[in-house]
């Protein structure tokens, strides 16, 4: 009796926790470039480096910083940065971790041949490091670089013992791609990657936090939106990215799957041309360029339905943007609403402004870069042409937008941006500010938006240190680009992964598919 009481016991025990040894298989939607971590910074790349191998600082699914390899961080002064790292934790290969693998990886990370998005961004600020002791770091910066902490969340600690190798110059790419070197101290371990097929991890027995539910990972590459769908309907895979918005609703209602989502920081914008006299994509104005003019620019936004986008183009998978990250990220304000939906303001606004009839002009797009991003063109160019802006689309591939983008080829053109940080200075400085290349401000403003008021916050921010003072900074800073019309933010794309219904995922802001935070449900009978 003693025993079959046991047994029992033992059973619902069992029906209540989490398995422990199981595979979980899941479908992307591209393919990482490289293992290399080191190699390029992109998503793709930078979620699976996260399966494997662990930053200083990581980020919560809200963007927000968490201690990772760090135990804590703290500004010494204003351009030091000092690192308390967590003492007893090993790599995969049972190594010990210190400072001096720190040190490794940010000297490591200026050094990869061939990076087509190299880690400099991050490490060049960094002048001097300091290893206090094994487990104290000191950083030096040639300014004040308030987000170091949250900019070494992008770079993945290697293991100096094992991705040195043998040759002096470490090891290549190349090795990392065959399995070589690719030791961390994540929560998973390399076993396998048939580029073009699957890539296959363990689980990190030894890792330093809570234990993965899945004894083994398969990744499948299924670029194709509706190949994946069919995948996971069919139950090859058990967890999806990124499924078509068309098919949300349905996925919703399918019994043996559920939808885990949340709002991403990537922003879906409008740049408008405040430049160019005359500008390429307007032909009827005698040569004047109306997107010069403030009341021209409210014009056009306030002629945008951007819930009836949301809910009718995206189907509900995208939330209306007043601003170029979500509230509560860092840098935001919580009555940043949209622009209202009024055709006939924006018209009153085109009389008011010299252009009683409109004009025409022409909306560049990419087409499949962006969740529905030419359905979404189409729409606007709809509804500007219903004030009397007589709208053409051009839409083209990825490659060929970017390029006639990067040449100041349009007029206003339809874009996202997703912020690393998940904080305002990140969009601010890409999008927003007047472009200087020896700043590194600007860098994808291609409308040439520029505003000196702006600029100077966003520049006092970005060398505060004290927090508080910093965030009403950039709030300030992004206030005056919307009230500016400097750019018109669309709407935040919604992450969304769809997955067997006893599974769950705490859906990320960086859209990323991380593994060790998908669990099975905790069953009950």
């Amino acid at each position: 009796m003693k025993s079959r009481v046991l047994l029992l016991a033992a059973t619902l025990l069992s029906l209540a926790l989490p398995a422990l040894a199981q595979e979980l298989r899941i479908g992307l939607k591209s393919e990482p470039t490289s293992l290399d971590p080191q190699y390029q910074n992109v998503g793709a790349n930078n979620q699976i480096a996260l399966h494997l191998f662990d930053p200083l600082v990581a980020r919560d699914a809200q963007q927000l910083p968490v201690p990772a390899l760090a135990l804590s961080w703290k500004a010494v002064d204003d351009a030091v940065w000092e690192f308390k790292l967590r003492p007893d934790v090993t790599f995969s290969d049972g190594s010990p971790f210190t400072a001096a693998d720190v040190a490794f990886t940010l000297d490591r990370a200026a050094k990869v041949p061939n990076s087509p998005s190299p880690f400099t961004l991050i490490t060049r600020q960094v002048t001097k490091l300091e290893i206090v002791d094994p487990f104290t770091l000191r950083i030096s910066t040639a300014s004040p670089a308030p987000l170091l902490p949250l900019d070494l969340s992008s770079l993945p600690i290697l293991s100096r013992t094992a991705a040195a190798g043998a040759a002096p110059e470490g090891r290549t790419t190349a090795e990392f791609d065959r399995g070589e070197g690719l030791v961390g101290t994540g929560p998973f371990k390399f076993v396998a990657w048939k580029r073009g097929g699957e890539l296959v991890l363990a689980r990190n027995d030894a890792y330093r936090g809570p234990k993965p539910a899945w004894e083994s990972v398969t990744f499948r590459v299924l670029t194709n939106a509706a190949a994946r769908v069919t995948a996971l309907l069919a139950g090859d895979v058990d967890m999806i990215e990124d499924p078509p918005t068309a098919d949300v609703p349905q996925l919703r209602q399918e019994p043996k799957l559920a939808i885990a989502e949340a709002v991403s920081s990537r922003v879906i914008y409008l740049a408008l041309d405040q430049f160019a006299e005359p500008s390429p994509g307007i032909p009827d104005t005698d040569g004047r360029n109306p997107l010069k003019d403030k009341a021209v620019r409210q014009a056009l936004s306030q002629a945008i339905d951007r819930k009836s986008i949301a809910d009718t183009i995206m189907e509900g998978v995208a939330m209306p943007a007043g601003d170029f990250l979500p509230s509560p990220a860092f840098g935001t304000s919580k009555d940043s609403a949209p622009d209202k939906f009024d055709a006939a303001a924006a018209r009153a606004l085109l009389a008011q402004a010299g252009y009683p009839d409109g004009f025409s002009i022409t909306l560049g797009t990419p087409n499949g870069r962006y969740v529905n991003d030419l359905k979404v063109a189409q729409a606007v160019a709809s509804m500007w042409s219903r004030i009397g802006i007589k709208t053409e689309v051009e839409a083209t591939a990825s490659p060929a937008f970017f390029k006639k983008r990067d040449e100041f080829k349009y007029s206003v053109y339809l874009s996202g941006w997703g912020s690393e940080t998940g904080e305002m200075s990140n969009p601010l400085r890409a999008l927003a500010a007047t472009p200087n290349r020896e700043k590194a401000m600007g860098g994808t403003n291609r409308g040439r938006y520029s505003n000196p008021a702006m600029d100077a916050k966003l520049e006092e921010a970005m060398r505060t240190v004290d927090s508080p003072r910093r965030e009403q900074l950039l709030q300030e800073a992004s206030r005056l680009v919307i009230a500016d019309y400097g750019l018109l933010p669309l709407y935040f794309e919604l992450s969304v992964w769809a997955l067997r219904r006893d599974l769950t995922y705490a859906a990320r802001a960086d859209q990323a598919t991380l593994a060790q935070f998908v669990q099975p449900k905790t069953v009950t009978r």
